[in-house]
């Protein structure tokens, strides 16, 4: 199903099916446009004060980001997620650092939290690095950088890869720049529940001053990403989950990476959200893993593989109030040609 059937205006002209590599002209994205929303996230003047104002204290006190992240319910499954072209990939890059061990499975070290504040109130939520070619780019849930109730973008927006118990092993990385979905920015629709930050270059305290530690991809390295894959293919799932389940129980604390692996299906059709075309695995992941990706083929030895979708929902399929499935949007061509635009833009440098 294409989502501009749900709109109640439509734009002019189309999405520009992508099927280029990443290192595409701009030009050439720029078609994409209708299909795009971008906002500016911080300046480069700001990116020390942005990053300063998340002490150890404050990233301990950011909770997990409720709005917009869990349901229950008896759900109707939908059938309406499919590829609307060819199947495509893009090249992960690897590095040779560790993020440690789960289970007998290496963690990758492009994932950890994104922390923002909503009415000055420290929140988190999952992400990823992935696949640029200037090495700044982050992929998360679009309600994890973008106020619906205020339509406008969160505050203060940074990632922490390799987050570990308020430390930042790899540096703080301040958004630049943020790209969703048309439908998700205007209309609320979590079909399109997806966003791609650029970042700056990262940045740590040495004593009393900050340095600049380099682009993000180049200390962790990157994901791949996937479009118009079929459903019923295997998938890690990545994630800091720490939020309670419906009945009040906290299996996780969030402070430490954890993973579910399974086959994606057609997921459940959620009314509250718009949702009538999601991927979803069977998984306990509670909020808190909102963004976290799915990778395809991943490979514990690498730590790398191909993002295919990002936790937007946790979700209590039988209403029993313990979450049982996480559901993502499907990634088409679409997502597809808003990734490659936010893939070519260069952040600057700091100042």
């Amino acid at each position: 199903m294409n989502t501009r059937a749900k709109r109640l205006v439509l734009p002019l002209g189309g999405a520009l099916l992508a099927t280029t590599l990443v290192g595409a002209s701009l030009a050439t994205s720029a078609e994409a446009a209708p299909d795009r929303k971008s906002r500016s996230l911080a300046s480069a003047k700001s990116v020390k004060a942005v990053a300063g104002s998340w002490t150890a204290s404050k990233l301990s006190a950011a909770t997990n980001y409720t709005e917009g992240s869990g349901a229950s319910g008896k759900f109707k499954n939908s059938k309406k997620a499919s590829a609307d072209g060819s199947a495509g990939l893009v090249a992960p890059t690897n590095n040779n650092r560790s993020a440690g061990r789960s289970k007998n499975v290496n963690l990758p070290t492009t994932v950890g939290r994104v922390f923002f504040f909503v009415d000055g109130r420290p929140y988190y939520c999952s992400a990823s690095a992935i696949q640029s070619k200037f090495k700044n780019l982050v992929a998360t849930a679009g309600h994890c950088v973008y106020d619906t109730d205020k339509n406008k973008p969160v505050d203060g927006f940074v990632f922490i890869p390799g987050y570990h118990e308020a430390k930042a092993p790899w540096g703080i990385y301040v958004g630049a720049k943020m790209h969703t979905h048309y439908d998700f920015d205007v209309f609320e629709d979590y079909d399109k529940d997806y966003a791609f930050v650029n970042v700056y270059n990262g940045i740590k305290r040495d004593g009393r001053k900050w340095v600049d530690v380099g682009p993000l991809s180049d200390n962790v390295g990157a994901q791949g990403f996937a479009w118009n894959q079929s459903p019923g293919k295997n998938v890690f799932v990545f994630g800091y989950p720490t939020g309670p389940h419906p009945d009040g129980d906290k299996a996780f604390t969030g402070e430490t990476m954890k993973y579910c692996y399974n086959k994606t299906y057609e997921g459940p059709a959620v009314p509250q959200y718009k949702v009538e075309e999601h991927i979803a695995i069977k998984c306990t992941f509670t909020p808190g893993s909102s963004g976290g990706p799915w990778l395809l083929q991943y490979s514990s030895s690498k730590r790398v593989g191909y993002l295919n979708g990002v936790v937007s929902l946790a979700l209590d399929t039988d209403d029993n109030q313990r979450y049982d499935r996480i559901s993502s949007p499907y990634f088409d061509g679409e997502t597809a040609a808003i990734y490659k635009y936010a893939a070519n833009l260069w952040t600057g440098s700091l100042r």
